[in-house]
């Protein structure tokens, strides 16, 4: 849905159609509440409907959250959902938590833009200001854990990323007309517990048991697992210089709709950048049924396929490079020895989960020599430092890089890194979804093709979304031992 047409939302929301869900908010006039359109409440009569494209959009015109629906747990759009590449990126930068540690200025930095040019590129494409936008998810997110967690408000305020209470309650004030303690009293209280729990919503299908299959398989062993449905894993977050270390499980509520993700205590201030890790994993504002018709039946086997991204772009790089030419079994067993040897002790309440894996700072320091001792051939051993020196250097970023194109060309210059690690790194690191890996044995099996430039060509008829089609064909395979070898071009 580019443009709202309000007769087709008007539709969409009489039928409470849950595909539509995040897609836009309707704000009510009589009431100045806004809703998803899953909504359960009485729909209003069409003359007293505002549709708006975003949450903060509704915010912008006075209007205040439903506490029955809870327009903070909607799924989001898709990169690809915005006209404009640049102003796509800005929107999935403030999601993932890029401005809980930088400003403004900094965004537009990042992005080799001036202010004034990002202001008005973002305003364009979504009609609200950046720091609107901004102000809108942070309060939502208070919002939910003001509701779903026993935190203080105080360590909500600033975990959300506000920068004073007096600011957090005056702002929540002013936009919800009550209080966060307010909001509280209407909320059942937990237990206090030494973890939080968060929901995260998804557009369904979700294919949650083909999910933990491809991450179990990729698991290294010590950083991560998966057992009894379930997704565990170590987490290491840097910020001003200072480490801080802890635990996340995510399990799949079906029935809801939702992620429930619990992370360890210790990480609560960083809520914010796990979500949006987490969210970035899982592909959770992937539209399924939208891009599986551009797939075709041939191609989808499966419903519910997610293009899965990377909680740590570091991690998965090395991954992606000790995985160059053997098989995924045997790249998992290189990794797990990796963290083993190269990372450091930590203690979860997940017996599996033991290591932390290490950062580039720590890689960058030792010999290719050290890792070769490993087991690891020594020209591996060069790509993996060389990486973690361009990260440390801030030649290469692994999840806030301009675009797909910028990425993979700084790959490339790397030793030992061709196209098609440069191009899987890509696909998962910025979650980009139309990167299709025409070198790759399994997706040339899936086709029945040796041809790697006849794949290539087969690929364009399901552009934007190539990334999911070489999800989709891996997954028909159902032999994952083969997924990941490259073969040379015909």
């Amino acid at each position: 849905m580019d443009t709202l047409n309000p007769a087709d939302c008007y539709r969409a929301l009489l039928a409470h159609d849950a595909r539509f869900d995040g897609c836009f908010f309707t704000g009510v006039t009589s009431t100045q509440i806004y809703c998803r359109p899953v909504c359960t409440a009485k729909v209003p009569k069409p003359e007293n409907c505002v549709f708006f494209k975003f949450a903060a959009a509704a915010e912008a015109k006075g209007f205040r959250p439903c506490l029955r629906c809870r327009p903070e747990l909607a799924p989001g759009l898709s990169p690809l959902a915005a006209t404009n590449r640049l102003a796509s990126r800005i929107k999935q930068l403030i999601d993932v938590g890029f401005m809980t540690e930088h400003n403004q200025s900094d965004l537009a930095q990042q992005l080799q833009v001036s202010d004034r040019h990002l202001r008005r590129v973002f305003e364009a494409e979504y009609g609200i200001s950046v720091v609107g936008y901004l102000q809108t998810v942070r309060l939502l997110l208070a919002k939910q854990m003001l509701t779903e967690t026993n935190l203080l408000v105080i360590d909500i305020a600033f975990a959300s990323g506000f920068a004073s209470l007096r600011r957090f309650n005056a702002l929540f004030k002013e936009r919800y007309r009550m209080t966060p303690a307010s909001l509280r009293k209407n909320v059942r209280q937990k237990p206090i517990e030494n973890f939080v729990t968060l929901s995260v919503a998804y557009r369904k299908p979700f294919a949650w048991h083909a999910t933990l299959e491809f991450l179990s398989f990729r698991a290294i062993a010590g950083v991560e697992s998966v057992s009894d449905q379930v997704y565990s894993r170590s987490v290491r977050i840097e910020r001003d210089g200072i480490e801080t270390n802890g635990w996340i499980t995510v399990r799949c509520d079906e029935n809801k709709g939702v992620l429930n993700l619990s992370l360890d205590s210790n990480l609560s201030l960083f809520i914010p950048t796990i979500l949006g890790r987490v969210k970035r994993l899982f592909d959770v504002d992937c539209q399924p049924e939208l891009i599986e018709k551009v797939l075709g039946p041939k191609i989808v086997k499966e419903t519910g396929l997610r293009l899965l991204g990377a909680f740590d772009g570091f991690e998965m790089a090395v991954r992606a490079i000790l995985g160059q030419q053997i098989t995924v079994k045997a790249a998992s067993t290189l990794a797990g020895r990796f963290a083993l040897n190269f990372g450091s002790r930590i203690q979860t309440p997940v017996e599996t989960i033991t290591r932390l894996f290490p950062n580039a700072a720590a890689i960058a320091a030792i010999e290719p020599a050290a890792i070769q001792k490993i087991g690891i051939p020594l020209k591996r051993a060069h790509s993996i430092v060389a990486l973690a020196k361009a990260l440390l250097k801030g030649e290469i970023l692994l999840e806030n890089q301009n675009g797909p194109e910028e990425l993979m060309k700084n790959l490339e210059l790397l030793p030992g890194i061709g196209p098609w690690t440069a191009q899987y790194i890509t696909m998962r690191a910025l979650s980009w979804p139309d990167i299709f890996l025409s070198t790759d044995i399994g997706v040339l099996n899936a086709l029945g093709t040796k041809d790697c430039k006849k794949a290539e060509e087969l690929s364009l008829a399901w552009k934007p979304w190539r990334s999911y089609a070489v999800i989709h064909l891996w997954n028909s395979l159902k032999k994952s031992s083969d997924e990941l070898i490259e073969v040379k071009k015909t």
